[in-house]
């Protein structure tokens, strides 16, 4: 059973994650990247930030989404049978035209059996924890003042009682507005209850549209819903995920920042979404790529950038929290930053291709987006077959990685066919040289016929990765080709333990991988319906998602013996794999209905 009990709450402005007692133990603001106000995740000792609605004599808790919503709701039960309801989210409707999402945080308290007596902590910190707010009131709020910003609670519960952390009877329902520094000009109650039933109302209305598959309908919808969560809507950008430092393992000291935005972690959550019809993720996403590359000035592309476009991810340890379970180190930033990943390049151009065949889209894409292609597609050209740290982003390693080979040639082979569908033959023509000649030094330089695979990196070696999976769903290879199949093969062999795939099993910078990495077993769920072997196929998947949390959401590890979850939460890759498998094993709708 995992410990990651948590559930993700948020609006594509920032988010929140909440334990199975309703305590919210991770919120960073004013954005994802921010300073986490409430950290209790990544402390033990009970002095970070937190926010509480405790139960007296709590004894047990039911956690749910509200169906096809990002709205929460946790009922907590006392040893007597006494109960509360607490609905948590944040809001996200049409407001004046545009989408209103303001750094808010909705809880909304009712006794539903008993007479339930509950505490409310609101303990917000600042500086990562090292840092105490000024706290001052009214009749109706409460202002806590920090160096990065005033957050101020609006509610209709009594102000003594919070600001003592008095328990008392629950009796009435009650609403607490956690958010910006501004009075409201409505009643609390009815703010309230406008905001939920307008956030429901979007979220049923979003999931309304999508183009799901028959079968794990849920599961998809869940998926969707968390990808869109860890969007940053303002700028396009898209997180890794929500945390920082949860730690791939137990004290492995492989703890890092994930509240950035992976330009190939990007493209998977977008493409998931396009496949869902979700479109709208991938136009902001184009809007991002158009700020980053307009900025290169000759440069080079990064892996990883700030989701406000910020360069430099300076890399610190912060010792005013003592890490999840105590596993330190705590970590800002993350130094891939200054990494030579060379997979980026086909991964912007994969995540905008769409853009050129999808009629529905109001602005399509059209030459000048293709000229700004053309040039990433030029640095593909220059690097595919240079040195780099890979998609595992080695801080010591530095090879010809195939996949970062491959994913060069498929900047170049989806050139050729934007070109085409442009009516550019001449460039055509120009991208499609450039894709055979990369295709043959790939067959060549890593393929090695001993293994009947191709390998991790050029040269002959017999080192195997789970990213050459993907060489059959990138179109490099026909899933029947018997190079692929024999790939599949002998990835299944050398680093599959159960049903769970790690992503490598060679020593590392730090030491050899303990834990499965889980988008890397859907991967491996795909390959193996692409060449035939859909029913272990099926099996496996089913059993992944049996691994989910107990509101459907994943991390980005699992281990294979305990099946605890590990890494940071909730992760994209994961969730974009359950999107994946489900809409390539479901059963047609055709075919039910």
């Amino acid at each position: 059973m995992s410990t990651l009990q948590l559930a993700a709450i948020g609006n594509c402005n920032f988010s929140a994650l909440i334990d199975r007692e309703a305590r919210i133990v991770w919120c960073c603001v004013p954005r994802f990247d921010g300073d986490p106000v409430f950290s209790a995740l990544l402390d033990g000792t009970g002095r970070a930030g937190r926010y509480e609605i405790g139960l007296a004599g709590f004894a047990r808790s039911d956690q749910r989404y509200l169906r096809n919503t990002a709205v929460l709701v946790t009922t907590l039960y006392d040893a007597s049978g006494a109960a509360v309801e607490i609905v948590d989210f944040a809001p996200r409707f049409a407001q004046f035209g545009r989408t209103y999402r303001p750094l808010m945080i909705v809880r909304r308290i009712r006794p539903v059996a008993g007479m339930p007596r509950i505490r409310i902590r609101l303990r917000p910190t600042g500086s990562y924890n090292a840092a105490a707010p000024e706290i001052t009131h009214g009749s109706n709020h409460i202002r806590y003042v920090l160096s990065t910003g005033t957050l101020r609670l609006t509610t209709d519960a009594p102000i003594s009682f919070l600001l003592d952390e008095t328990t008392f009877v629950l009796e009435r329902d009650l609403t607490l507005l956690l958010g910006p520094d501004e009075s409201l000009t409505r009643p609390i109650p009815e703010t309230g209850r406008t905001f939920y039933e307008e956030t429901v109302a979007y979220w049923r209305e979003w999931t309304r549209t999508l183009s799901i598959p028959f079968e794990w309908q849920a599961e998809v919808i869940r998926a969707a819903i968390t990808l869109k969560l860890c969007s940053f809507e303002e700028t396009g950008a898209v997180v890794a995920a929500m945390t920082t430092s949860i730690p791939e393992a137990p004290h492995s000291g492989r703890n890092w920042d994930y509240r950035y935005c992976w330009l190939r972690d990007a493209y998977f959550a977008i493409h998931a979404l396009n496949r869902l019809g979700a479109t709208g993720t991938m136009e902001r996403f184009l809007g991002y790529i158009a700020n980053i590359a307009a900025g290169l000035d000759g440069g080079r592309l990064q892996p990883v950038y700030g989701i406000t476009l910020a360069a430099r991810l300076v890399e610190r340890v912060v010792d005013s929290l003592e890490g999840y379970r105590g596993m330190g180190p705590v970590r800002i930033g993350n130094q891939a930053f200054e990494h030579v990943q060379n997979d980026i390049y086909g991964s912007i151009v994969l995540a905008c291709t769409q853009m050129f065949f999808d009629d529905r889209l109001d602005q399509p894409g059209d030459e000048r987006i293709f000229a700004l292609l053309e040039t990433i597609g030029g640095m593909a050209v220059r690097v595919y077959d240079k040195p780099d740290a890979g998609l595992w982003e080695f801080r010591s390693i530095s090879r010809v990685h195939t996949f970062s080979a491959v994913m060069c040639w498929v900047a170049c082979d989806r050139l050729a066919r934007i070109a085409e569908r442009l009516g550019l033959a001449a460039r055509a023509a120009h991208w499609r040289g450039h894709a055979r000649e990369m295709h043959a030094a790939i067959s060549a330089g890593a393929w090695n016929p001993a293994l009947n695979s191709f390998v991790a990196s050029f040269g002959r070696g017999r080192d195997v990765d789970a990213s050459l999976l993907l060489m059959g769903e990138l179109g490099f290879l026909d899933p029947q080709d018997p190079r692929f199949v024999g790939t599949v093969e002998q990835v299944g062999a050398r680093l599959k333990d159960g049903d769970h795939l790690y992503r490598y099993r060679g020593r590392d910078d730090f030491g050899v991988p303990e834990t499965s990495f889980t988008v890397c077993t859907f991967w491996y769920i795909d390959a193996l319906a692409a060449i035939g072997r859909t029913g272990e196929a099926r099996r496996m998947f089913e059993n992944l998602l049996a691994h989910r949390n107990h509101v459907g959401l994943l991390s980005e590890d699992l281990h294979p013996e305990s099946g605890e979850l590990w890494g940071n939460f909730p992760q994209t890759y994961s969730m974009v794999g359950i999107i994946s498998s489900a809409m390539r094993l479901s059963r047609p709708w055709e075919g039910v209905i």
